[in-house]
């Protein structure tokens, strides 16, 4: 098994707020553009994206909106406890990771500890914790009570789900994508952050399709190293159709984010070779050993050291491409994380 790429990563790299709140556009983000076949690196800003792109190309983009996932709560004894609502299981069940605030954000449980079973919600919501969630240490299958459908309960009583490296709260538009048509991600499918109307436009204009898929995000495999648990994926008809005639035609199939190429490999049939409509659950993990099968092509936000989406990452670009692209991005100065800089990688 390949090790995810490691590195150290200063924190004056870690993007703490918005690029809006930096005096940029979304779409002024700087974008490292990493060519496979040439072993070349160019830098260049996100807006410029349709430059780097052909007629007949294909851009996935992943349309699932960001849930106020996070709600502050109390267990039994009165004691502060944060929940974060990572994935719906349908029939009342949710995954969700019960958490201890922490400097105006939360952090995990200890491993030591156990948390509380039970936590009253803000709003007359509830939370019972049933039984760990697969291998996971920190995640539970948990029954939910809310007095409205949670989706609902939540944009009034929750917030986005923020890190320490965010040092101050952000309104949940901020963590939108323009193209969202669906809420259901407990963390902002970010790679399309720098997204604006303009760029569609342009990319449209040039001849370059773009094609939707959902895929909702969970939280577990930010923090702990953890490769991804189940999410729930639609990957629809006509975007199979417009991926397969691309690749029939010689162009590219570019995924908007890890969470587009897991979408991809997951409703690739290999006995047709071809990529199918696909509606339901995906486990499937993207390592080099395995391969990549739909995607030629990826644009990603910077992940940090060891992540398994760094695996993702090299399955696609290779490992020397991978570590000169970090190299680069490292001595450059460009920023991590959700509201931070972009890497696209292409053949």
């Amino acid at each position: 098994m390949t090790t995810a790429l490691s590195f150290s990563l200063p924190v004056a790299l870690e993007a703490s707020e918005p690029p809006e709140a930096r005096g940029l556009t979304r779409d002024a983000v700087r974008m490292l553009v990493a060519y496979r076949g040439e072993a070349r690196l160019v830098h260049s800003t996100f807006s410029l994206l349709p430059s780097f792109l052909e007629e007949g190309d294909v851009v996935v983009i992943n349309t699932s909106g960001t849930l106020a996932a996070a709600v502050e709560g109390t267990d039994t004894t009165g004691r502060r406890v944060v929940v974060h609502f990572s994935a719906d299981l349908d029939r009342g069940l949710w995954v969700v990771e019960p958490r201890r605030p922490s400097s105006g954000t939360s952090e995990p449980w200890g491993a030591d500890e156990k948390p509380p079973r039970r936590v009253v919600l803000a709003g007359g919501g509830t939370v019972e914790l049933l039984e760990p969630y697969g291998r996971s240490s920190r995640l539970w299958v948990a029954g939910v009570h809310t007095p409205s459908p949670v989706a609902r309960w939540l944009a009034v009583h929750g917030r986005p789900i923020r890190y320490g490296y965010v040092d101050r709260p952000w309104p949940i538009s901020t963590y939108q994508n323009v193209y969202v048509t669906e809420p259901g991600s407990a963390e902002m499918p970010s790679a399309g952050r720098p997204f604006t109307p303009e760029v569609v436009t342009r990319l449209v204009a040039k001849g370059v399709g773009v094609s939707p898929i959902v895929l909702h995000t969970g939280v577990a495999s930010l923090e702990a190293g953890e490769c991804p648990y189940p999410e729930r994926v639609n990957v629809p008809l006509s975007t199979a159709g417009r991926v397969n005639l691309a690749r029939a035609s010689g162009r590219r199939v570019v995924a908007i984010g890890t969470t587009v190429v897991r979408a991809l490999e997951s409703a690739y049939d290999p006995g047709s070779g071809e990529t199918c409509a696909f509606d339901g659950w995906t486990d499937v993990v993207v390592t080099p050993e395995r391969g990549v099968a739909v995607v030629d092509g990826l644009l990603t936000g910077w992940h940090e050291p060891a992540a398994s989406h760094l695996l993702m990452l090299e399955a696609v670009a290779g490992r020397p491409l991978l570590e000169s692209s970090y190299e680069a991005a490292l001595a450059e100065g460009y920023l991590w994380h959700e509201f931070g800089d972009v890497h696209l990688v292409l053949p």
